[in-house]
C-alpha cells in the first residue's frame, strides 16, 4: 500500500530541499569568487614583492655577479643572504634568483622547498619579455602548491630570474572554514525551517481538518454539518465553497423528502377517492341508479392521477436532457391564439373577457412544443383562478434579442411571500389568489425548466387582491 505524506513533511522536504540547493549553490559560488580574488591578490602582492627584491638584487649586482657563479666571496654571500632573509621576514614572501639555466643559485630558507631546477618551459614565458604567475609546485620546486610570480632581471651584465612565491595553504584553511561556517549556517536554517514548516502547516492544517471532520458528517448523512471559515483566503474560500455545496445538499434532501412526501399525498387523494366509489358501488352503499354519476367522478381522478404520472415522467426526462429541442423560427401569437382558441368553451363559461389577443407577427426561435406546453399550463391557471367577468390580457413585444411575453388576469393575485416559490415543484399556495388543491402543482415548475431549455427565463408578479402577471422571455428571430 501507498503511503502518502502529509503536508507538514512535503513542505519540509521541499523547503529544505530549496534551502540545501541554495545554500550550495552560494558556496560554490562563494568559494569561485574568493579563488578568484586570493589569485588576484597574490599576483599583485607577488608582483610588488618583485619590485622590492628586483632593487634589492640590483644593489648586491653593483658588488658583483650573483648570476653567472655563486659568491666567491663569503662575506658578499652572507651579506645577500641576511638581505633576503631580512626581504622575506617583512613580506612573508619565499624569494630566490635562478641563473638562465633554472640554476636556483640563492634562496630564503623553507620547508617546503626542495631546491630542484625550474622547468625550461616556465622560463620561457619569463625570456618573451612578460611576468611568470603560477599555480602549483613549479614543476618540483616545492613540496606544496604555491602562488609564484616570476621575472627577468639583468644584473652586471647577465640576465637571471627573480621569483617570489607564498603558499596555497591559506586558500585551502579559508575554503575550510567557509564551508564549515556553511554546514553550520544550513544546520540553523534547516532547525529553524523545521519549526517554521511545523508551525505553518498546523496552520494549514488545521482548517483542512475541519473540512474533512465536516465532509465525514456531509457523507454519513448530516447535512447540518458545516466547516469554520477561517485560515488563509484560499482556505476560506474553501469552506465556504464547502458550505455553500452543504447547504445546497441540505434544501436537495429536504426537498427531496418534501418531494416523496408530495408525490404520496398527491397520488394518495384520487386513488381514496376512487377506492372509496368502487367499494360503494360494490357493496350497495351507492345506489345503482347513482352509478353512472360516480363512474364519471372515478373516471375524472383516474385521468386527474394519468395527469400527475405523466408530468412526473416528463420533469423527470427534462431535468435528464432527454427531450430533444427542435427549435424553429415562427410567430409567438400563432402558439397564443391556438391555446385560446382550445380553450374557448371555458373562457365563455367563466364569462372572462380576453384583451390584447393578436398583433403585428413576432418571429421567435424555440420549439413550438415548448412554447405551446408553458402558454397552456399558464393560461390554464389563469382560466382557472380568474373570477367571473374578470379579465386576461396578452401582450408581447422584442426586447433586444428576446421577446418576451405578458400573461396577466385579474383576481386575488399572489401573496408575496409566496412569488419566490410559484416555480418549485408540488407548491399550491391556497392562501393566494383563490389556489385550490385541484392542480398538481407541477404545471408551473414544468414551464420554468421548458423556458430554461430554451434560453429565456420565466417570473411571477402579483399585487394580491388585484391581478396576478406571469413574464417570460423567448430568443427572438436573429
Amino acid at each position: 500500500m501507498n503511503r502518502r505524506n502529509t503536508i507538514s513533511r512535503e513542505l519540509l522536504s521541499t523547503i529544505a530541499t530549496v534551502l540545501v540547493l541554495g545554500l550550495a549553490f552560494m558556496c560554490v559560488i562563494q568559494t569561485a569568487l574568493s579563488a578568484a580574488y586570493f589569485v588576484s591578490e597574490r599576483h599583485a602582492a607577488l608582483s610588488a614583492v618583485l619590485d622590492g627584491a628586483t632593487a634589492l638584487s640590483n644593489r648586491f649586482a653593483d658588488e658583483g655577479s650573483i648570476v653567472t657563479r655563486p659568491f666567491s666571496d663569503d662575506t658578499m654571500l652572507e651579506s645577500a643572504q641576511n638581505g633576503f632573509e631580512l626581504f622575506n621576514t617583512a613580506s612573508g614572501a619565499l624569494v630566490y634568483i635562478a641563473d638562465k639555466n633554472g640554476n636556483i643559485l640563492l634562496h630564503t630558507s623553507c620547508a617546503d622547498f626542495t631546491g630542484q631546477n625550474i622547468p625550461a618551459e616556465l622560463l620561457q614565458g619569463i625570456t618573451s619579455g612578460s611576468d611568470l604567475f603560477d599555480t602549483g609546485k613549479m614543476g618540483g620546486v616545492y613540496t606544496h602548491r604555491y602562488y609564484t610570480a616570476g621575472r627577468l632581471i639583468s644584473m652586471g651584465g647577465y640576465d637571471g630570474y627573480l621569483f617570489a612565491a607564498t603558499p596555497m595553504r591559506g586558500l585551502f584553511l579559508y575554503i575550510k572554514d567557509m564551508l564549515i561556517m556553511f554546514g553550520i549556517s544550513a544546520a540553523a536554517i534547516l532547525l529553524l525551517c523545521s519549526l517554521l514548516c511545523v508551525l505553518l502547516a498546523k496552520r494549514i492544517t488545521k482548517p483542512i481538518e475541519n473540512i474533512s471532520v465536516a465532509a465525514r458528517r456531509l457523507g454519513s448523512g448530516d447535512f447540518t454539518a458545516r466547516a469554520p471559515v477561517d485560515g488563509c483566503v484560499e482556505l476560506a474560500d474553501f469552506a465556504t465553497t464547502f458550505n455553500n455545496m452543504a447547504a445546497r445538499l441540505q434544501t436537495i434532501d429536504n426537498s427531496r423528502g418534501q418531494f416523496m412526501g408530495n408525490i404520496a399525498h398527491e397520488l394518495r387523494t384520487p386513488m381514496t377517492t376512487i377506492k372509496g366509489f368502487i367499494d360503494g358501488m360494490l357493496d350497495g352503499t351507492i345506489p345503482p341508479e347513482e352509478n353512472q354519476r360516480y363512474l364519471a367522478i372515478v373516471s375524472q381522478e383516474t385521468g386527474r392521477l394519468a395527469r400527475l404520472v405523466q408530468n412526473m415522467l416528463d420533469i423527470t426526462k427534462l431535468e435528464a436532457g432527454e427531450v430533444p429541442i427542435h427549435a424553429k423560427t415562427y410567430d409567438v401569437w400563432q402558439t397564443i391564439t391556438d391555446v385560446v382558441l382550445s380553450d374557448e368553451q371555458r373562457i365563455e363559461d367563466g364569462k372572462i373577457d380576453i384583451q390584447g389577443l393578436g398583433g403585428d407577427p413576432l418571429p421567435i426561435y424555440a420549439d413550438p412544443d415548448f412554447v405551446h406546453q408553458v402558454v397552456y399550463n399558464i393560461v390554464d391557471n389563469a382560466i382557472k383562478f380568474t373570477p367571473e367577468k374578470g379579465v386576461i390580457t396578452f401582450s408581447a413585444q422584442r426586447r433586444g434579442d428576446m421577446v418576451e411575453v405578458c400573461i396577466e388576469n385579474t383576481g386575488a393575485g399572489i401573496a408575496a411571500e409566496a412569488l419566490p416559490f410559484v416555480f418549485e415543484r408540488f407548491y399550491k399556495e391556497d392562501r393566494s389568489r383563490g389556489m385550490n388543491t385541484r392542480g398538481s402543482g407541477l404545471g408551473l415548475h414544468i414551464c420554468k425548466i421548458l423556458i430554461n431549455l430554451s434560453g429565456g427565463e420565466i417570473h411571477a408578479e402579483s399585487e394580491e387582491g388585484q391581478w396576478c402577471r406571469f413574464v417570460f422571455t423567448l430568443p427572438a428571430h436573429p
